[in-house]
């Protein structure tokens, strides 16, 4: 209906209720809102596409935190592994341990020995990690669509999430904290055996062989 033609049907003579603004850039709705609130003045009411969707969005939120505390503990996991790993490999090779030390080999060399040993496991671990992430963001609708066939089921049915293809964007700075995080974990994780190592005795080491 022609703005003209409504206003006489619902008697407005030169006024709307309501007004609908549609901008090039969602992402800076707060700083659009702030310029027609100054423009409209106090008695104006404006809402925006997030509080239209607060509860889609609300839901979206939930499940990125969920999916945050599950991949810290799948790194967890992993440092725990290296732990473990690192401890077999300290108590594998106590006898050459042993045998650097008795040839002059420090404490301090045998501990960066090992914590460099560990450390690149969680280098080589998390740079997979990376590469291979990047590469499913770039294709994870082509992905979607391969899993929905083989499955024969509708992975983010559109009618549920009104989304025609599933979006992926790539962080830098949560991506860089992520990496930060798992390369620290992953050298932390390497200190105790390392530490262990050095702390080796020769002689108990040496006595039964």
């Amino acid at each position: 209906m022609p703005l003209a033609e409504s206003q006489r049907y619902f008697n407005k003579t030169d006024e709307a209720d309501v007004l609908e603004v549609v901008v090039d850039d969602p992402e800076r709705v707060d700083q659009f809102s702030a310029e027609i609130r100054a423009a409209g003045g106090a008695t104006i009411n404006v809402t925006d596409w997030r509080q239209k969707n607060e509860t889609f969005f609300t839901v979206l939120e939930v499940e990125r935190n969920v999916m945050f505390i599950i991949l810290s503990l799948i790194i967890l996991v992993a440092a725990l592994n290296i732990i473990s790993g690192m401890m077999m490999l300290v108590k594998d090779k106590g006898r050459d341990i042993a045998v650097l030390r008795t040839m002059g080999a420090s404490k301090g060399s045998v501990m960066r020995v090992f914590l460099i040993t560990g450390a690149s496991i969680g280098v080589v671990g998390t740079l997979a990690g990376l590469i291979l992430g990047i590469v499913f963001c770039w294709n994870i609708e082509a992905i979607r669509q391969f899993v929905s066939t083989v499955t024969g089921t509708a992975m983010f049915d559109p009618n549920v999430y009104y989304l025609t293809k599933l979006p992926a964007e790539i962080n830098p700075r949560e991506t860089a904290w992520i990496v930060v995080m798992a390369l620290s974990l992953s050298v932390l994780a390497t200190l105790y055996p390392s530490w262990r190592a050095s702390k080796l005795d020769p002689v108990e080491a040496l006595r039964y062989e």
